[in-house]
C-alpha cells in the first residue's frame, strides 16, 4: 500500500485521519525517553491516543541494538498486540528505525505510523522504507524494507531541537540538493543553519522529501538509482562507526557531513566535479559542523569499515559520486591511494 506523508499544520488532526485509516484494535505508541517527555504531549489527549499504550525505549543510536528490539517485540505481545494492530513511532532516526523494524516484523507485520520529531528523521530516516538495527558495530546490519503507512512531517517540532540535533539533519537536506539542482543546492549552501527561519525552513524540509520520495519510487528496492541518496554514506558511515570506539561518538548527520567532503573530493579528482561548488559546500560544513579528529594510524579502521558497507559487491567498496550537482555516478570504485587522498584531504582541515 502506498505510503502517504503529510506535511502537518496541525499533529492531532492528522494523526487522527492517519489512524482512523489504518484498521486498529488496538493502538501502541513507540517514544525514547526523550520525545516522550517533550513530544508526547503534542499528541496525548487526542481519542486515537485515548488507551494507548506507550512503549519507551532508551534513546541514541547506540541503544538501536537487538536486545532493545526483543524488548518492543515483548511489550508488544505482553500487551495484546495483534496482526489488526496500529505502531505510532514518534521520534527521531533511531526510533522510526527501530520501531519500524518491531511494527514490520511482529506477527509478520502491522501497520505502523511515523511522526519524526528531528529534522534527520524528517528527510530522511522516516521515509524510504528502510527500518532496522544495528548489529556487529555496523549500522543497520539487521532491517528490511517496509514502508509506514503514514509519515506525519509538522516543523514544529523542530523548535525544541538542540542545535546539534538540527546541523544533523541538515546535512542530508545538503545532500539531497547535491544529486537534485543548483538551485535547491544554493539556496541550501546559503541558509542560516546557525539562526533558523522555521517558516523558510519548512518549504525547503518538503522539497527534500520530495527529493527523496522522487528516487524511491523509482527504484524500493536500491537496485540502482536510489543509490543516489549513498552520497557521502560510504565514508560517513565508516566516520560514524569509528567514532562509537571513540569518547567522541558521532550524530549521523555530522558524520554523513564529513562523508561528503571525502566524497566531493574524489568527484572532483575521477569526474570533474566542479572545484568551486566543491569549496563552496566544503566551506558551509567546516563553519557549520564541530570538527572530527582523525590521524593516519586511523585509516586502516576506516578502510576495513569501508569494506563491510552493504553497499559493496565483489569485495570492492562501491562509492556514489558527481560529476556535477545533479549528475550522479552510483556504483563507483576507488584506488586505495585516492581514498587515501581524500582522507588526507579531510583530515588537513579541507
Amino acid at each position: 500500500m502506498e505510503q502517504r506523508i503529510i506535511i502537518s499544520q496541525d499533529v492531532a488532526q492528522d494523526i487522527a485521519k492517519a489512524v482512523a485509516a489504518c484498521e486498529h484494535d488496538r493502538t501502541f505508541i513507540i517514544a525514547d525517553e526523550t520525545t516522550a517527555m517533550l513530544c508526547l504531549p503534542l499528541i496525548s489527549g487526542t481519542p486515537c491516543t485515548a488507551g494507548a499504550k506507550t512503549i519507551t525505549i532508551k534513546p541514541g543510536d547506540t541503544n538501536k541494538t537487538l536486545e532493545a528490539l526483543a524488548d518492543v517485540w515483548k511489550q508488544l505481545s505482553d500487551g495484546g498486540a495483534t496482526r489488526h494492530s496500529c505502531v505510532i513511532n514518534i521520534g527521531g532516526g533511531m526510533v522510526t528505525d527501530l520501531g519500524g523494524f518491531a511494527a514490520s516484523t511482529f506477527k509478520r507485520g502491522v501497520n505502523f505510523i511515523n511522526i519524526p520529531t528531528t529534522l534527520l528523521a524528517m528527510v530522511d530516516a522516516s521515509v524510504g522504507g528502510k527500518t532496522g538495527v544495528n548489529f556487529n558495530g555496523l549500522k543497520n546490519e539487521i532491517g528490511v524494507f517496509n514502508d509506514a503507512r503514514y509519515v506525519i512531517i509538522s516543523t514544529a517540532f523542530l523548535k525544541t531541537l538542540a542545535p546539534t540535533e538540527l546541523r544533523s539533519g541538515y546535512a542530508e537536506m545538503l545532500k539531497h540538493g547535491l544529486i537534485s539542482d543548483e538551485r535547491m543546492w544554493a539556496e541550501l549552501v546559503n541558509y542560516d543553519i546557525m539562526r533558523p527561519d522555521f517558516n523558510k525552513l519548512q518549504r525547503m524540509v518538503a522539497e527534500s522529501i520530495k527529493v527523496k520520495e522522487r528516487i524511491v519510487a523509482a527504484d524500493p528496492y536500491e537496485a540502482g538509482v536510489r543509490k543516489a541518496l549513498n552520497l557521502g554514506h560510504t565514508v560517513g558511515h565508516a566516520f560514524e562507526s569509528f567514532s562509537f570506539t571513540t569518547d567522541n561518538p558521532l550524530p549521523h548527520g555530522y558524520a554523513v557531513a564529513f562523508g561528503l567532503v571525502c566524497e566531493l573530493y574524489l568527484s572532483c579528482v575521477k569526474y570533474g566535479f566542479p572545484t568551486d561548488k566543491m569549496r563552496q559546500t566544503v566551506t558551509y560544513i567546516k563553519e557549520n559542523y564541530e570538527p572530527f579528529t582523525v590521524t593516519c594510524k586511523d585509516y586502516p579502521a576506516l578502510i576495513s569499515l569501508m569494506k563491510h558497507d552493504k553497499k559493496n559487491t565483489a569485495g570492492e567498496i562501491n562509492f556514489t559520486l558527481l560529476g556535477g550537482i545533479g549528475d550522479i555516478r552510483i556504483n563507483q570504485t576507488v584506488t586505495k591511494d585516492e581514498l587515501t587522498e581524500a582522507l588526507d584531504f579531510f583530515r588537513e582541515g579541507c
